[in-house]
């Protein structure tokens, strides 16, 4: 890494806190219950559906790599599209191919794995406090895009194959991520803990969102794709104006 390259581009990654955790299961929520609602209530089909969102993606994911920082809404923007595509990956293998999920989370561990090694191999670290080159921002997109397959899978297979049900699953995943939180604060490795975490979000907000938007015939509250997806958007929205007009007091308090 050249000193010009970091010294051009800012950390593109967002500080860990609360609100990004809370952004973060709510855009996981939004992957499953708008995937969901794409390819079944709206009628698109599986194929469809992952070709608009891809192409959606792929706009974003222009738009944030050509910014030298930071930007929230674009930022946030890229990992609910990057959540719905990694969900229909899923699906797609699972409900069109027939592919196991016992493979087809096995697969995408593995795959992980090695998009970690190379990345680490490359850049020394696989810190997101670093993502200041675009090599490092790339790795981190495709690791992005993968743990949410990842997550998809290992849900999928949880709940529905072992069958855990959405509430249980919930229980189960939500358990697992307090305890990366809990090994984190008690000095575990934080890039490790951090990356279990985030793979266990995209399970957790899956199982909530089917929990919430399933039929109660088959254990869900009931609310529907559209109504869970149109409320953890409307919140992701409050949160990330609410991060911007924070982010832009503290930019501004800086440089005065």
């Amino acid at each position: 890494m050249s000193r010009e390259n970091s010294s051009a581009m800012q950390n593109k990654v967002p500080e860990v806190t609360v609100a990004f955790w809370t952004i973060k299961i709510l855009s996981t929520t939004v992957g499953e219950t708008g995937a969901d609602y794409l390819a079944v209530h709206a009628g698109l089909g599986a194929a469809l559906t992952i070709a608009i969102t891809l192409t959606m993606l792929a706009a974003a994911l222009i738009a944030q790599l050509n910014k030298r920082a930071y930007v929230p809404w674009i930022y946030w923007l890229t990992v609910v599209l990057v959540s719905i595509v990694g969900t229909q990956l899923t699906d797609v293998l699972s409900d069109v191919l027939g592919v196991s999920l016992y493979i087809s989370t096995g697969v995408f561990a593995a795959l992980l794995c090695f998009i970690f090694a190379m990345w680490y191999r490359n850049e020394k670290t696989l810190s997101i406090h670093t993502i200041v080159t675009r090599r490092r921002e790339l790795f981190y997109w495709v690791a992005i895009l993968v743990t949410f397959a990842l997550g998809t899978a290992a849900g999928d297979l949880a709940t529905e194959a072992l069958g855990l049900g959405f509430g249980l699953g919930v229980l189960v995943f939500g358990f697992l991520l307090v305890t990366m939180g809990v090994a984190a604060y008690l000095g575990a490795n934080r890039v490790l803990t951090f990356w279990l975490a985030y793979i266990l979000t995209r399970p957790f907000g899956a199982s909530l969102g089917d929990l919430l938007s399933q039929s109660r015939e088959y254990g869900g509250a009931g609310m529907g794709t559209i109504v869970t997806s149109v409320v953890f958007l409307s919140v992701i929205v409050i949160l990330v104006i609410v991060h911007t007009a924070a982010r832009t007091r503290h930019v501004k308090a800086s440089t005065t």
